[in-house]
């Protein structure tokens, strides 16, 4: 079943165990260009992009989210995420719309089924979702190897891998996950990565792949170096905040925070962002630690604006080998000093470069930490940043990647 909040249904389908609920998405939605060059040309006439993701749209907004919203500037963007699984009789597609031209497609499926029967019935429904769309060219882009599993029949323009982390290493990885990776790279025309240690690994594995760093939104964040209203929950915490968002997961050094709480007792940590995959129980207890839970992107500058330093307590694992934290040039573009364990992608560059501290324990953390405060004042230290920074931009980073797709699309063409 295909459904959508934007229209109302229409009556089932005879002979089938599902109902298309859907209307198509405006298909004339090219915007005119004055600008003739190669990249212009290509978003003149760009495929649709389905985008199959095991990301929430609604979750956090981050690279994806920065990506996408920029193509649906120019065409049509249908954003499939993971399936969830409830009481529903019978396997429907929920479409909704969350700006011009950029809808989100989420699976229901009922409780029970197999692996085998859960892959076709996402089969079916995207299927279902490119006939009733008149889906006939377009552009695939994967977040997630496991959509392979039940969109491999399908004859894209072009196929993008955007991979972001390495999944595999996450908590319950699928153990397919790895297999079907290498599939994809056989498929796909070309990787993207969100960073230096995911390029050095991948690039191993597929000619076409492409390092592209997730950027910044510099005005956005940069409003945290404004005095903006604090929020309610953070006015209420003493001075001086030490700050962290994002994710709290597996990821995060508890142990760490543990013992920066309780070496430094004035300071107050502030966690914001939502608790996942752990369990809540298991995160430390002290009273100058503080989980606010997950905020809105666009509330994040005022939270910012009210720490002294910004944090990257990442454990180093398995789990953090190859990520590349998108918030190390937020927390900057902000003006704040941060701190971070060694992660591999922010020793290099931003620890080499001396923009952001790095400390290989507990008390190098702290003592960092007690350096960082008052650095937001450094003339030298922000003109630095400034330059790093200047650059780096969702925009530039969204046009690298187009003028990428152009070139395969005429490779195809030629081919």
């Amino acid at each position: 079943m295909l459904k959508t909040n934007l229209i109302p249904p229409v009556s089932e389908r005879s002979g089938e165990n599902w109902t298309a609920t859907t209307t198509k998405a405006p298909t004339d939605k090219r915007k005119s260009k004055s600008n003739t060059t190669e990249i212009d040309n290509f978003l003149q006439s760009l495929p649709d992009v389905v985008c199959l993701s095991h990301l929430r749209w609604d979750f956090v907004y981050q690279r994806p989210q920065h990506l996408l919203s920029r193509f649906a500037k120019y065409g049509r963007v249908f954003f499939v995420e993971e399936p969830i699984f409830g009481q529903t009789q019978a396997p429907r597609l929920d479409v909704s719309s969350r700006e011009e031209n950029l809808y989100v497609a989420v699976p229901h499926l009922p409780h029970g089924l197999t692996s085998e029967q859960a892959e076709e019935a996402q089969r079916t429904l995207l299927n279902s979702l490119l006939k009733e769309q008149l889906l006939e060219r377009f552009v695939l882009w994967y977040y997630t190897p496991m959509a392979l599993s039940f969109s491999n029949h399908l004859t894209p323009a072009l196929t993008v891998y955007d991979c972001m982390d390495e999944l595999s290493a996450f908590k319950f990885s699928p153990p397919r996950l790895k297999e079907l990776e290498q599939e994809l790279f056989k498929r796909a025309d070309l990787v993207f990565t969100g960073g230096q240690s995911l390029y050095a690994s991948k690039k191993k594995q597929h000619m076409q792949t492409h390092l592209f760093p997730s950027s910044i939104d510099r005005a956005h964040f940069a409003k945290a170096k404004e005095p903006l209203d604090q929020p309610t929950d953070q006015a209420a915490v003493p001075e001086p905040r030490i700050g962290f968002f994002g994710v709290i997961d597996e990821r995060m050094d508890l142990q760490l925070l543990e013992a920066v709480a309780d070496t430094r007792p004035e300071w107050q940590l502030v966690m914001v962002g939502p608790v996942v995959k752990i369990d809540p129980a298991d995160l430390p207890k002290r009273q100058n630690i503080h989980y606010l839970g997950g905020k809105t992107y666009q509330e994040l500058p005022a939270y910012i604006s009210g720490w002294e330093v910004a944090l990257l307590p990442f454990a180093i694992n398995e789990s953090t080998e190859f990520i590349s934290p998108t918030k190390t040039p937020e927390y900057l573009a902000a003006g704040k000093p941060v701190v971070s364990t060694p992660v591999r992608d922010v020793v290099q560059p931003y620890g080499e470069a001396k923009l952001v501290h790095i400390a290989r324990s507990p008390e190098e953390f702290v003592v960092a930490v007690e350096t960082a405060m008052g650095q937001a004042n450094d003339l030298k230290w922000r003109s630095e940043v400034e330059a790093f920074l200047a650059d780096r931009s969702w925009d530039n980073t969204w046009r690298g990647m187009v003028a990428l797709m152009s070139q395969a699309l005429q490779q195809h063409k030629t081919a």
